[in-house]
């Protein structure tokens, strides 16, 4: 009971980055440093706000994803499995790709300051992950490294990953 407990908590916690990513709080309207419109809320925004005006609710995808990708936490697993190794190395590479692609509107759109200093955060943010994703790959991880190392990942995936560069719509 207290596993499920706790992974519910830590999943509710991910609407705070979430919205903040999402320029919720505070509202921002335009990708800024702090809000800078990642994929992973914005798309969904995008789509629900011509059905009734529900963009907002995008904030909650980042926690049913968290729920459903880490079903070994409820049952108080404290092993990281190797789908997220293999999560983590593919969001990478496409995290890489996205800048370089992104880049040349980033610095149009948002301006180079914007642009260098959300893929920083993005390399240290990635690199902070690999780290610690890496010292767990031998399996000796608790469950409450484990918890935070997914946290963290769907953490950055809901504010940082991916963000708005180009031109808005």
């Amino acid at each position: 009971m207290k596993y499920i407990l706790v992974t519910s908590i830590a999943g509710l916690g991910l609407l705070i980055p979430a919205a903040i990513g999402l320029g919720l709080f505070p509202h921002a309207g335009a990708p800024t440093v702090l809000s800078p419109l990642p994929a992973l809320t914005v798309i969904p925004a995008l789509l629900l706000s011509d059905w009734h005006n529900l963009g907002n609710a995008a904030v909650i995808l980042p926690v049913l994803l968290f729920f459903l990708w880490n079903r070994q936490l409820f049952r108080g697993e404290a092993k990281v499995p190797r789908r997220s190794y293999a999560l983590l190395s593919i969001l990478a590479v496409l995290t890489a790709i996205d800048f370089v692609v992104s880049w040349k509107w980033g610095l149009q759109y948002e301006g180079p300051k914007f642009t260098v200093m959300v893929c920083s955060v993005n390399t240290v943010w990635l690199a902070f992950l690999g780290v610690a994703f890496a010292r767990t790959i031998k399996g000796t991880s608790s469950f409450a490294t484990s918890l935070f190392l997914h946290w963290m990942l769907f953490a950055w995936l809901c504010w940082y990953a991916f963000p708005w560069l180009g031109e808005l719509i």
